[in-house]
């Protein structure tokens, strides 16, 4: 049986941990290899959205409390995922010579397994706070 560690803080989620490591990756792996001529576009976008996860984990942790609070956290936190799946797509399949394809797609897996982790998440909490009332 798998021991279940108590979540203390936001930095306590896998689901975190695992997005903010993505996020260092991309930063210092995945954007600076871009050509310039993606400095306003896909660059920009992939900044935002991989800076974005972990911040809004952590955010919405500290709204736990509030049903509709903490939930929108989490679905802003999974549409960021999403579109980081896809951006990393793009990356892998026009600019296939600047970017190290395979850890743009274990970039892709770690984001891909980010939304359905903060989708159980966001599910689980519903069902732990209904408990706990």
């Amino acid at each position: 049986m798998i021991e279940k560690q108590r979540i203390t803080s936001f930095k306590d989620l896998e689901v975190y941990q695992n997005s903010y490591n993505a996020m260092l990756m991309v930063m210092k792996e995945i954007i600076p290899k871009l050509p310039n001529s993606e400095r306003y576009d896909l660059k920009d976008q992939l900044s935002r959205a991989c800076k974005a996860i972990p911040r809004l984990i952590a955010e919405g942790y500290a709204k736990r409390h509030q049903k509709s609070g903490f939930q929108k956290y989490i679905d802003d936190a999974m549409a960021e995922c999403n579109e980081m799946v896809v951006s990393l797509s793009q990356c892998k399949d026009i600019y296939p010579t600047y970017i190290n394809i395979a850890r743009c797609e274990e970039l892709i897996d770690i984001y891909d397994k980010s939304g359905r982790q903060l989708y159980k998440l966001g599910n689980a909490w519903i069902t732990f706070k209904q408990r706990a009332t």
